[in-house]
Formats: C-alpha cells, sequence, structure tokens
C-alpha cells in the first residue's frame, strides 16, 4: 500500500536524558514546536523518553514511572500533535491494571488522537537490562498503526533484533518501520568489541529494510547513564540514530555520543520499485515454513 503521501518528512530526536522529568518533557515539546516550523511530518521519539532508562536495577519504587494510556503523557503529545501538525511516535512506561505494565509504543495523529499502540513484544533480562522485572511482553501482536501518513510498523529495542516482527510488520501492510530504543554498551567492553556490538545492531535493522524492501527508522539514546547502585558502572548509550532506505542504505545518520535530531524526506513511492526488482514477497516460499513456529528443530531426519 502506498502511502497517502509521496513525501514525508521525518525526524529523529536523539537525547541524553537526565533525573528532571519535566525538563526532558519540555526539551522534546521544544524540539518538536521546533521541527514542525520546518516541515517535519513526522518525529519519532526514543525509548522511555521522559525519565533515565531505569531497569538497570529491580527496584519496586520504580513502578510509580509508570502511567495510564490515556493519560498525563498522551495528553500532552496529543496536544503538540494537533497544535503543530505532525504524527509523533512516543515511547512510555505504561501501567495496564496494578501489578500489569507495558513497554509501549504510542502514536498520536495529526488530530491529536491516539491512532494506535504497540506493546513491546521482546523482553531483554541482561546485565544492565532488567527489563523482564517492569515489563509484561506484549499481546497486540504485529499489527501496523493507520495514520493521516500512512501505515506505522512500530517495534521497540529489543525487537530490532528479531527478523520475523519485522517480517510480520511488512506481510500486515507496514509503510515504514520505526524503532525507539535504548542500547549501549557495558564500560567495561573493551573497543573492538563495542565496534562489533555497534556494527551488529545497524547490520540487522539495514537488513529488515533490504529484506522487506521498506525503510527502517530507529531512535536511539546517549550519553553515560550511571547504575543506581554503583555509579562507577552503568551503560554508555551509543546514539547513531539512523534512517535507512529500503535497499538498506544509510539515509542520515546522528552522532554517537551527542543529542542530535536528524531529518530526512522520505520518497514512499522508492519501496513499489525496490520490491518490483528484488520480489522478495514474491518467491518466500511459504509451503516450507512452517518449521518456524518451533522454538527449536529438534528433529531427525
Amino acid at each position: 500500500m502506498r502511502s497517502p503521501q509521496n513525501q514525508i518528512k521525518i525526524a529523529l530526536i536523539q537525547s541524553s536524558c537526565s533525573e528532571d522529568i519535566s525538563s526532558n518533557q519540555q526539551q522534546i515539546d521544544e524540539n518538536i514546536k521546533s521541527l514542525a516550523s520546518q516541515g517535519v511530518q513526522l518525529v519519532l521519539l526514543q525509548e522511555l523518553h521522559n525519565s533515565l532508562y531505569f531497569c538497570q536495577t529491580e527496584d519496586p519504587s520504580l513502578f510509580d514511572l509508570a502511567e495510564t494510556i490515556p493519560g498525563p503523557s498522551t495528553e500532552r503529545l496529543g496536544q503538540l500533535a494537533k497544535s503543530q501538525q505532525v504524527v509523533i511516535v512516543a515511547s512510555l512506561f505504561e501501567k495496564r491494571a496494578a501489578g500489569l505494565y507495558h513497554n509501549t509504543a504510542v502514536v498520536l495523529d495529526t488530530d491529536g488522537s491516539i491512532a494506535g499502540i504497540y506493546r513491546k513484544m521482546h523482553i531483554p533480562d541482561d546485565p544492565g537490562f532488567y527489563e523482564k522485572f517492569y515489563f509484561t511482553p506484549g499481546d497486540l501482536g504485529f499489527t501496523p498503526i493507520q495514520t493521516s501518513l500512512g501505515k506505522l510498523g512500530v517495534l521497540v529495542c529489543w525487537d530490532q533484533w528479531f527478523p520475523e516482527a519485522a517480517r510480520l510488520m511488512c506481510l500486515a501492510g507496514a509503510e515504514l518501520l520505526l524503532y525507539p530504543t535504548a542500547i549501549g554498551w557495558d564500560p567495561a567492553d573493551d573497543k573492538d568489541e563495542q565496534a562489533r556490538q555497534l556494527d551488529a545492531w545497524m547490520t540487522i535493522q539495514r537488513g529488515h529494510a533490504i529484506a522487506n524492501g521498506i525503510p527502517v527508522v530507529v531512535c536511539n539514546r546517549t550519553g553515560f547513564e550511571a547504575s543506581p547502585e554503583k555509579a562507577d558502572n552503568g551503560i554508555q548509550f551509543w546514539g547513531n540514530s539512523f534512517i535507512a532506505g529500503p535497499q538498506g542504505e544509510i539515509l542520515a545518520q546522528a552522532s554517537q555520543d551527542k543529542p542530535e535530531i536528524i531529518t530526512h524526506e522520505l520518497d514512499m513511492n522508492r519501496s513499489e520499485s525496490v520490491r518490483r526488482i528484488w520480489p522478495y514477497l514474491r518467491d518466500r516460499r511459504i509451503d516450507a515454513y512452517e518449521d518456524l513456529s518451533l522454538r527449536y528443530r529438534d528433529k531427525t531426519e
């Protein structure tokens, strides 16, 4: 499906967050207003942008950061989307019910309404990324969100490593893949390991663009955030937010170590052209993929 608009000017806001939530939110609002005045139509924010990345430790008191959807953030961002006539993809810590929380992306359309939500499906549990303590896996599946700009395939961070998620969004008609992200290095990693991790992260997502013939848009946070348990530990978020075209080509990329806003005008007609010469959807052997539903193939021939 072609987007209602052939050209979409998109922006990524790569930020370094502080403990001051109101200050973080004010900076986001100011940036969105500035971008709207430059003709930007779609703004992607990074994962859990209202606060520091709190999942470095398991602390029950941090559930106080969660909010309902609809709630204060969607009300504020909805008003902003309407007044500035932009589509905003936000990332929130959702309180669905007492004891039930999600890592949720919300899309606000240009009329201020919630066009849809996506609850993060793949939840990591690694040193410094203890998300399983906070988030219940999503239950909405891989369904694109219809907006005034077209169908957006919104996924979140750890989802970006799974080709199945990107493919299912594509098969459901997504015209863009968007990833709010919070990923970085353990400061103990040496330079070679850091380079390998960053290269793998960009490569896998560029691969999703290629395999599905659609643009991929990734917004990561930047800056060092100390661990509450031991200040000399923490995460150095690696920035490098980027926009890739439907052949995996890098159209725009942010720096590694500073807050930055990048913009690019996407030609939504290119996906049609690329899919005509690389018809992966045509040549998929859907009759032979049944084992993809297995955890691991233990069968012997």
